[in-house]
């Protein structure tokens, strides 16, 4: 069934109602099962526990373990993540404290003997630090709380070895570090640390945030609840629970509202929804700037959430200066000269991963002199390389969807793939976000994973697909009717120029500026073809003298053809023109084509007599000759607002659109030299070489990119912000739109003279719909079969001698049950299931 403009509209109005009026935004928030099940935990009475404080958050842990037994999140492929084993556990324990779900501890029994074997075939040497923390504590919560956890035999020395490193981590870490802002203290896993560390209750109420929490951590702060029944502590868990209706919590609490908001905008844009929620994204960011302009550039000493803060201040960075707001890199760009920060973040590359993304596609949008935010640049692409470069089977960060779209960033810079595809890629690689790590877990937004959001960005990149066949058909007629299609020289390029054009920008263009600019586009293709391979010079002298005097008298052949169907188009752009100064327009759209026609004639005669141009006098001719401005400005009448008439006359160009001609054909440069030497054409690639006989090819070509760089810069500039130019913004976006089409073809080969390249793209982004096969999920799980009496293993035992080895002087006690782990409370781990209050 193809989707429908009222269709899309109903899911529209859904989706404002449900994501943007929804003033409650902790419900965005997905729900923790570790921390729901810490809350669960806690009784009403800590004298007769008796029953929970929190019923709500027992019932979510009734209602949410996963058909195939666990607690936690899944990847984009629906397998459970590493963070599904302690939330299992955790989950386990809170059913067992109440004696309740005892079917579902059974199932969730199963699940940790079936997976945790994984743990065996991992390289679990790069376990994330959290995991090392929390999980031992919670083998042996369960252990006290009597759930018997069964392992296989093939993962007792992992364990064993996660268990060695829990130890180094609590010899060598301080409770609290105040230097110390990349990771969490250990203090915020309080409920996870050995009884041994005997954390004084006065030492837990001090480290309180005002909100009364610990760290802003729901697990930690409900068991500093019920070490020191501490009323800030009670206030900040209620507040907790009303916030969070559903019975589950977040993995953090309170959350930040704005990176919240700045998460779905982004979102938004990424799934190409931007057009639907205008008015609601300029509202959200225009009130983040107000904000962004009165913060400090560097956090306190003690912010201990720098991976949140970096993400935030990138993000932030990157949407506003695409809405065209003002931001200072420097923001951004602090971390660079704290070395202390930079070596935790080469040392913690795959924790950090997220974080180098959004820095990474933030400096996207540099501007020139923005030195330290082109040093920020290669950082994040350092990190991003060396982590897919590294990576493994088992990635416990990253899911498969992300590091696809990683890979992608880095093989395609953002200026050379078109909006359409980009929507595309993040519909179907990337439905599963994400944001940071979490104490124990990804921390993600629900909202992101939306059905109606999701379900509307499939229908409405399928209804653009419906439009553009509909337009391609239109114009294959079109050629085909005028003979541009079977010329018998040249290059046949309707379909990828309509491409092009299309899937470039994803703002909501009319139809007609689609098709002008096609129509242009293959009308240039066709001349510029005739001019440099099949016209002979008297037929081309006579071709331009006409277009000079716009009369077709005495033109025969391809030179008649050529004219009439540029006449043609001229005058159906001049008909449509919603202004009274048509005939004005026409004339200035005719000086346009004369000016182009013009410059292919001197190239040409260059061409024929074997001249060779200076380097200003080439660019002042071939700047010209590649006609992106004769693509854009004649289209640019009909978009709202327009461009002003006066802009439209050659010797009034702004610079947004010399810039335009100028980076365009030396894109172009950098890619066709062969064929134009071959062709006895020069361009700047070959001026260069040739006022440089020592240098190679490589280095003309580098100084060539090397001056597109610079100019794609001053270009963003004139296209982003306000004051360089008097173009309306919707005549800079499509400037924008022309360069990254023309970056697209030329960015590291020649793909518009492919006749191949680009068959794939065109009809993903026209015919094929987007793939709707659900994510593959776990098969059911087998029950759990009892150790056979030969593989007997006492694994405990092993975990002693394991230890040993490592130096360690943990003692874990022998036990003789088939396969068990029974931790008998040793020195070292030690977490009390029913609670101590200390009342003060």
């Amino acid at each position: 069934m193809e989707p429908s403009k009222s269709a899309i509209q109903s899911l529209v109005s859904e989706i404002k109602e449900e994501v943007f009026s929804n003033d409650n935004l902790h419900e965005f928030v997905s729900s923790s099962a570790y921390d729901t099940a810490w809350l669960a935990m806690i009784p009403v009475d800590p004298r007769k526990q008796n029953c929970p404080m929190f019923e709500n958050c027992l019932n979510w842990i009734l209602k949410n373990q996963n058909q195939d037994g666990f607690w936690g999140e899944t990847n984009d492929e629906g397998l459970p993540t590493i963070d599904t084993l302690p939330a299992t556990v955790a989950c386990m324990v809170s059913l067992q404290t109440w004696n309740v779900g005892q079917e579902n501890i059974e199932k969730g029994l199963a699940f940790v003997h079936s997976k945790a074997e994984i743990l065996s075939k991992i390289n679990y040497q790069n376990l994330p630090r959290w995991f090392v923390i929390v999980f031992p504590a919670m083998i042996a919560l369960a252990q006290a709380a009597g759930v018997e956890l069964i392992f296989p035999k093939g993962s007792k020395r992992v364990i064993a070895d996660i268990f060695f490193k829990r130890q180094q981590i609590l010899k060598t870490e301080e409770l609290v570090d105040e230097s110390q802002y990349c990771d969490l203290p250990l203090l915020a896993y309080l409920e996870s640390l050995p009884s041994t560390y005997n954390v004084h209750p006065q030492e837990i109420v001090k480290h309180l945030s005002n909100d009364g929490s610990l760290f802003q951590s729901p697990s930690a702060t409900a068991y500093a609840f019920m070490l020191t029944g501490n009323d800030k502590c009670r206030r900040y868990l209620k507040s907790l629970v009303q916030n969070c209706p559903n019975g589950g919590v977040p993995a953090k609490y309170p959350m930040d509202e704005e990176l919240i908001k700045l998460c779905m905008v982004d979102h938004v844009q990424r799934l190409g929804l931007a057009e639907h929620f205008n008015e609601e994204i300029e509202k959200i960011l225009a009130k983040i700037y107000r904000n962004v302009k009165n913060q400090k550039a560097k956090p306190g000493k003690t912010n201990l959430f720098l991976p949140i803060k970096l993400y935030k201040d990138s993000l932030a960075f990157r949407l506003l200066r695409m809405q065209g707001y003002e931001v200072n890199p420097g923001n951004l760009c602090w971390f660079l000269n704290d070395a202390k920060i930079l070596k935790h973040m080469e040392e913690n590359c795959e924790q950090f991963i997220t974080i180098m993304y959004s820095i990474y596609t933030a400096t996207d949008l540099l501007f020139p002199g923005e030195y330290e935010f082109e040093e920020a640049r290669k950082f994040a692409k350092r990190m991003l390389e060396r982590n897919i470069k590294t990576n493994k089977d088992h990635n416990f960060v990253l899911s498969k969807g992300f590091q696809n779209v990683i890979k992608h960033e880095l093989k395609i810079p953002w200026i050379a793939r078109l909006d359409h595809l980009d929507h595309r890629k993040w519909i179907e690689e990337y439905n599963v976000t994400p944001l940071w790590i979490g104490k124990n877990s990804f921390y993600r937004l629900s909202c992101l994973d939306n059905k109606n959001l999701m379900q509307l960005a499939v229908e409405n990149y399928e209804f653009r697909q419906l439009i553009y066949r509909n337009e391609l058909e239109e114009l294959q007629r079109w050629s085909m009717k005028w003979g541009l299609s079977d010329m018998g020289f040249g290059r046949e390029k309707t379909t990828y120029l309509y491409f092009a054009i299309a899937a470039s920008n994803s703002l909501p263009l009319e139809p007609i500026v689609r098709l002008i600019g096609a129509k242009a586009g293959i009308i240039i293709t066709v001349a510029d073809d005739f001019y440099d391979m099949e016209g002979s010079l008297s037929e081309l002298e006579v071709l331009t003298d006409a277009v000079k005097r716009w009369d077709g008298k005495g033109l025969q052949g391809h030179g008649k053809t050529i004219f009439n169907v540029l006449d043609d188009l001229v005058k159906d752009i001049t008909s449509k023109c919603h202004t009274k100064e048509r005939s004005e327009i026409g004339e200035k759209i005719r000086d346009i084509w004369r000016e182009t026609f013009f410059s292919w004639m001197v190239e040409k005669t260059w061409s024929h007599s074997g001249y060779i141009p200076s380097v200003n006098e080439y660019l002042q001719t071939a700047m010209i000759s590649i006609a992106a401005h004769t693509l854009v400005l004649p289209a640019s009448c009909f978009l709202n607002p327009g461009i002003p008439i006066e802009k439209l006359k050659p010797a009034a160009y702004e610079n947004i659109t010399k810039l335009l001609m100028a980076i365009t054909r030396l894109l172009n440069d950098t890619r066709s030299y062969q064929k134009e030497k071959a062709d006895g054409k020069m361009n700047l690639v070959l001026l260069h070489l040739n006022e440089n006989p020592e240098a190679h090819i490589d280095e003309s070509i580098a100084y060539v990119e090397e001056i597109v760089g610079m100019k794609w810069k001053e270009f963003l500039k004139h296209v982003l912000m306000d004051g360089f130019d008097d173009l309306p913004k919707p005549c800079k976006n499509i400037h924008l739109s022309c360069l990254k089409a023309f970056q697209m073809f030329f960015n590291s080969s020649n793909l518009f003279d492919s006749k191949t390249a680009l068959v794939d793209d065109i009809k993903k982004a026209i015919y094929l719909p987007i793939d709707r096969t659900p994510k593959p999920f776990l098969k059911p799980l087998p029950s759990p079969v009892p150790a056979k009496k030969d593989n007997v293993t006492k694994i405990s035992a092993s975990f002693e001698g394991a230890l040993r080895n490592r130096g360690s002087t943990t003692i874990i006690k022998q036990q003789t049950n088939f396969g068990k782990i029974s931790i008998k409370r040793p020195e070292k781990v030690h977490i009390p299931v029913r609670f101590n209050f200390c009342f003060i």
